[in-house]
């Protein structure tokens, strides 16, 4: 926590956050967001598919918006809800063109800008001097000039969504693609906007990677506390892909920041209808959204026996633990229940663990006890444990649900240990829920990479819906199964660009012929 008391996000949020049309929602403390994946110049089917998200519980609803005849069209889109007694929130969503969301702020409550790709800079320029370095701020200022302008006269607040997949080539020179890179990116806007005099921002840090999106809201969060200054957060991990894994990795960065105070709106991006993502994050707002401490029934086991432990075939490394109740019994040869096992803890300060009782050398498993339905113990055990291992960093989980099966517990352990990065038991997607960018069937083409390569064991696979994020989100991905135009998808091994425009109908044959091709198919 670099030095910061886990209360301190609690107790200084409540009395700092702005009012104002950025934290517009319903009764609740933290507003769940949603975004259509409809063309937002089709005003019929984005207003039909908005009013199913505000039906379902959705608060504030956003829209990709490309062009300046998208952005015209916003007008016509909120008129038509407000005839029809819709008055939720609105979002422009704009990428790569400022003149865009200059027309898009007059018609909706909140402009989405992204500072990686707010200006054309030189994508492939190694370094950066000083004045370099300034020329481009200052040219980035002069296009926020109008925006900023816009937005004053119109009350428009405006959301600085940093993407860990499409930093600036300014910022990945000088601070990599870091989560100190991702600070570093809002912190150049939000110095631009506080020099004009406007302060109805929000921010949002997003990354496919669970443990850099949670570390990014938290430095930036105690980057704020040092500045004097905080703005609402909007929170989120983009690309999660879909069904279990999606809702586990959603969970475990999501909900773990809320138990730590971190956010004010939220958004779970899955790669299905965008209506299944609401009542998600409903739950998610429900147990850890309203600004209090959850409780979490929780203990460690601690194995005194290392060599016995690591010569166990199931465990081949203290770091890869995955212990259902079954695999426990196996192997437990010593327990010593600390974090007062069977007691509910709340507060979550250091002192509530007794963390002096486990040597440098024993290996610990943290244990979770529920006793409730799976899809609830699913976001429960993923954020709550993600949370456990931001205190003190176990070296596996024992899950126990008296509502489910060893075998299920156990299964759910290694999902939440592959949602962290901890271990991998099959094949990683990384896979954006789809908007009006996208130009084929998303959720259909993740269901068939899915079928053909989920038994890839460790292997990571993108699958992406446009150029915004895709080629940048997938830095840490072996193979990107990206969308280049209607119809038509590009592979990538890497970062590099291998095969263009395969037609969608063969596209996962290539994909799986490019991976034999590597050696990465066990035969």
């Amino acid at each position: 926590m670099s030095g910061f008391p886990i209360q301190t996000y609690h107790n200084f949020r409540s009395s700092v956050v702005p009012a104002g049309k950025v934290l517009i929602g319903g009764n609740n403390p933290v507003v769940v967001q949603s975004m259509t994946t409809t063309r937002t110049i089709d005003t019929k089917a984005t207003v039909r598919q908005i009013i199913q998200l505000a039906d379902a519980g959705c608060e504030m609803v956003r829209m990709a918006v490309q062009n300046k005849k998208e952005a015209r069209n916003l007008e016509n889109i909120k008129n038509e809800l407000l005839k029809k007694n819709y008055d939720l929130p609105l979002v422009a969503d704009v990428h790569f063109n400022p003149d865009v969301a200059v027309i898009a702020a007059r018609f909706v409550e909140k402009v989405r800008i992204n500072p990686g790709n707010f200006i054309k800079g030189n994508p492939s320029k190694k370094e950066y001097n000083h004045d370099e370095y300034g020329e481009e701020l200052k040219k980035t200022e002069e296009k926020l000039i109008p925006l900023i302008e816009i937005c004053r006269s119109n009350n428009t607040a405006v959301r600085i969504g940093v993407n860990h997949g499409s930093l600036s080539n300014r910022i990945l020179v000088r601070y990599g693609n870091t989560p100190e890179g991702m600070v570093e990116s809002a912190m150049e806007f939000i110095h631009i906007f506080r020099e004009y005099g406007f302060e109805l921002l929000d921010l949002s840090l997003k990354a496919s990677n669970v443990r850099i999106m949670t570390e990014a809201n938290k430095l930036m969060v105690e980057r704020m506390i040092k500045e004097g200054f905080y703005y609402p957060m909007h929170l989120g991990v983009t690309e999660a892909g879909a069904g279990i894994d999606g809702r586990i990795k959603s969970a475990a960065g999501i909900g773990h920041l809320l138990m730590l105070g971190i956010g004010d709106t939220i958004r779970v991006s899955l790669t299905e209808d965008p209506v299944e993502e609401i009542p998600v994050a409903q739950k998610l707002v429900e147990l850890y959204g309203r600004k209090k401490s959850p409780e979490i029934n929780t203990g460690a086991i601690v194995l005194r026996k290392i060599r016995e432990y690591a010569e166990n075939e199931k465990l081949k490394s203290p770091y890869n633990v995955s212990a259902g109740l079954s695999e426990v019994a196996d192997f437990s040869l010593e327990k010593n229940y600390v974090w007062h096992r069977g007691k509910k803890i709340t507060g979550f300060e250091k002192s509530a663990f007794p963390v002096k009782e486990i040597s440098e050398k024993d290996i610990v498993i943290t244990r979770l006890d529920y006793d409730d339905d799976q899809e609830s113990v699913r976001l429960r055990a993923a954020a709550e444990f993600a949370f456990l291992q931001d205190i003190y960093p176990a070296d596996g989980i024992c899950l126990e649900n008296r509502q489910a099966s060893a075998d299920a517990n156990a299964q759910l352990s290694l999902d939440i240990l592959q949602a962290l990065g901890l271990r991998f038991n099959k094949a990683e997607f990384i896979a954006c829920p789809s908007c009006g960018r996208t130009n084929f069937d998303i959720q259909e083409h993740l269901k068939r990479v899915k079928e053909k390569t989920a038994q890839l064991k460790g292997l990571k696979i993108a699958v992406m819906g446009c150029i915004v994020n895709g080629p940048g989100e997938m830095a840490g991905a072996d193979y990107g199964y990206v969308g280049s135009g209607r119809g038509k998808i590009n592979l990538y091994k890497r970062t590099s660009l291998v095969r263009k425009n395969i037609d969608e109908a063969s596209a996962v044959e290539a994909l799986t012929d490019l991976i034999r091709e590597n050696g990465d198919w066990p035969e």
